[in-house]
C-alpha cells in the first residue's frame, strides 16, 4: 500500500451526519478536533465507533479525522461507525464482506415521526373526557 492513499466518506444516523477522512497512519481517532474518547462519554458509542475497524483488524492502520453534527451523541456515534465503514470499504475492497455481513454498510434508516396535528405527539393523544 503507497502512502498517498487517502479517503474521504460521510456516513449519517437518524438526524447525525459524521464527515470522515482516512489516511494511512498509527491509529489515531479524532472526532471534532477531539480525541474519540473524550468526545464520547458512554462506553458503547466508543465501541460503536471503533467496531468496523476491529472486525477488519485495522485498529493500528489507519489515522482517522472525523466532523460530526446533529442529532445526538449516540446518533453520531452511529453514523460515525456508517462512515468509517464506508471509508474501510473504498480504501480495502476485499473488506466489503466482513463489513456488509456485520451490518456496518446499512444505513440505518428509521426517523423520528413526526407530531401529527390535533394530538400531543406522533402517538400519544390528549386525554379524553366524558363528561
Amino acid at each position: 500500500m503507497e502512502n498517498s492513499i487517502k479517503t474521504h466518506s460521510v456516513g449519517r444516523r437518524k438526524e447525525a451526519i459524521a464527515r470522515v477522512n482516512l489516511v494511512p497512519g498509527k491509529g489515531d481517532l479524532k472526532v471534532n478536533g477531539v480525541d474519540c474518547d473524550a468526545y464520547f462519554d458512554r462506553e458503547t458509542d466508543k465501541i460503536i465507533v471503533r467496531q468496523p475497524l476491529r472486525a477488519t483488524n485495522t485498529l493500528t492502520k489507519y489515522d482517522i479525522s472525523a466532523i460530526t453534527n446533529g442529532g445526538g451523541i449516540s446518533g453520531q456515534a452511529s453514523a460515525l461507525r456508517h462512515a468509517i465503514s464506508r471509508a474501510l470499504m473504498s480504501i480495502e475492497p476485499e473488506t466489503k464482506d466482513i463489513l456488509r455481513k456485520s451490518g456496518y454498510l446499512t444505513r440505518d434508516p428509521r426517523m423520528k415521526e413526526r407530531k401529527k396535528y390535533g394530538q400531543k405527539g406522533a402517538r400519544k393523544r390528549f386525554q379524553w373526557t366524558k363528561r
